[in-house]
């Protein structure tokens, strides 16, 4: 490997801070979209309100089967 001099490693140095900073900024933008709960409510309204009636249907009829269970017992 050839040897570089110390201001060719600065400058890669420089050059890989500049690329890390524009990096981190990406990700933030990133982090911030994926997180922001409302605008994927928003996004997926169709999908939420299909998973709260399921999730609606799936708890009721767990609710009614313990009833009838409780029911059955009691006679």
């Amino acid at each position: 490997m050839p040897q570089r001099s110390p201001e060719q490693i600065r400058a890669s140095i420089e050059a890989n801070r500049a690329e890390l900073a524009v990096s981190l900024t990406r990700l933030r933008t990133e982090v911030a979209e994926v997180t922001d709960w409302r605008k994927q409510i928003r996004d997926h309204q169709q999908q939420v309100l299909i998973g709260a009636a399921v999730a609606g249907f799936v708890i009721g009829g767990g609710i009614a089967a313990v009833g009838g269970l409780l029911r059955r017992r009691r006679r």
